[in-house]
Formats: structure tokens, sequence, C-alpha cells
């Protein structure tokens, strides 16, 4: 096998030993806001049958997320929670006062590194009630507690959340997406390196994250790809996007991996 640092995508991961991943190598390939809506929830599921998607992250108090748990439930379709704090809850006669509470950090906290890292002191209770609404709703649901965490717009990564400790120790955690030198500046490469390495204190991580866009050129997702020869890495998708939803169901991802096998779940005993 090669050794990261002689493949093409030049990230900076020198904390790795290839010698400690060797065995631990594969590709996780998971479906964002599964229970959203029906017609994103219906296309994950297709994918997920098709053997194309891992697994699914599933929003609560959303318009499809009863109907999209008893699916789970019944295809066993691998889902971890996509915390939801910037879009709003869609379910019909939602609780007032957690859309009110909801409200109050959508509008103080956007999406977006810069914002994402400040603490809102004053939104202490709002972030409080707002994520162990949806963790127990989760387990409501699905019936089980929730084992793997990530968030809608990647806000579960925000100040507020990681200092107040909302994720439950020991679940797996997404990561901060991986970027190659020149994508984004010195400083936001540091800053999402020094959260990862505080998240790998107390959570399971994935030892990279790509976003499954953009789809060309070519090579770029297959040095993606790559990494999980020896690496852990996840690929995001949203199959409710449709260049996504048909590249996934054209088996071109499978295509590509060649003899790097999707992973049938996302679970923790890979990390």
């Amino acid at each position: 096998m090669n050794h990261p640092s002689e493949m093409a995508l030049d990230i900076e991961k020198k904390e790795y030993s290839v010698e400690d991943h060797v065995l631990n190598g594969c590709l996780i390939v998971n479906a964002d806001d599964w229970g959203q809506d029906i017609d994103t929830t219906d296309r994950i599921l297709k994918c997920v049958l098709a053997g194309y998607v891992s697994s699914a992250s599933a929003m609560v108090f959303m318009k499809d997320s009863e109907r999209a748990a008893e699916i789970a439930r019944t295809e066993k379709v691998d889902c971890g929670l996509h915390l939801n704090l910037s879009s709003p809850f869609t379910l019909p006669n939602c609780n007032l006062k957690l859309t009110a509470h909801q409200q109050k950090i959508r509008r103080a906290v956007k999406p977006g590194l810069l914002t994402k890292s400040i603490f809102h002191p004053l939104l202490r209770e709002s972030f409080d009630y707002v994520v162990k609404a949806q963790l127990d709703e989760f387990v409501r649901l699905y019936g089980t507690p929730v084992q793997r965490i990530d968030g809608h717009h990647h806000m579960h990564l925000c100040a507020n959340v990681l200092a107040q400790k909302l994720l439950p120790a020991g679940v797996i955690v997404r990561r901060n997406f991986s970027f190659q030198r020149g994508e984004k500046s010195y400083w936001n490469r540091w800053f999402r390196r020094q959260q990862d390495k505080r998240l790998a204190q107390h959570y399971y991580l994935t030892d990279f994250l790509f976003s499954l866009l953009p789809l060309e050129p070519e090579s770029y997702l297959q040095k993606k790809i790559n990494f999980a020869k020896i690496f852990r890495v996840e690929i995001e998708t949203h199959p409710a996007n449709d260049n996504e939803y048909q590249f996934l169901m054209s088996g071109c991802l499978q295509d590509r991996a060649g003899q790097v096998e999707i992973a049938r779940q996302y679970s923790s005993h890979q990390l």
C-alpha cells in the first residue's frame, strides 16, 4: 500500500500512523437529512437498499420523522442523529417551547466557522433544551440510545454544544471536513485540527471526512476514495440533491471504489 504522503491529495494528517490503520481502512457513505421530508427519505432508502449508501443521519421533529423511523426499524437502516439547530422544525403541531428555543438559536448562530466558534452565554438554556429534546425524541422514535451524532450544516460543532458538553460521551461524532492545502486558509485548517483533537478525547471519529461534491474532476473524488484503503473515511452525501442522487444510483461511486468496499453500516467497531 502507498503511504498517504505519497498520494496526490496533500492533507495534513501527520498524527496518523499507517501501520495502525492498515487493517482498519473503510469507506463509509453516509446520507444526511433522513426524515426531513418524504422525497428525501425515499431517495436515501433506495440508495441504502441498493448498497450504495452505508447509513443515514436522521432528523427529528420534521415532516417525515415518524415514518422514516418506522422504515428504519423495518428495513434495518443504520441511523444516527442529525442534530438540527439551523432549520425550522416542520413537524405539525411541534412543541411551541421547543420551536421558540430553537428560533433563538437560529437567529443568533448562523452556519459557518466564525459564528459557530462564538460561545453565547445567554443561549445556554436554549441549547440545552433543544439538544436534549432531540436526543430524547430519537430514543422515542428509534427505540435505542443515540450511538452516532452529526449536525445539520455541521452545527453539532458550534461552541455552545461542545462547551456545554451536550453530546453524550463515547458516541461517534462527525469530525470537521478534511481539506488540502490551498482549499482553506492555514488558520481555518489549524482551528479544525485543534477542534478534532479535542473531539477525539471524548468521542469516536473517522480519520477523514469528505463531501461527495464536487463530482468533477473525477481524479479528485478518486483521491478521496483511495484514502479508504488505509484510513477510515466518511463521505457525506445529500440524495435530496438531484446530482448526488443520480450519481449514487448510477453505481458510479461503487465503480470508482473498486476493491475498496463500501461499508454496510457506520458502526463503532470500525472506529
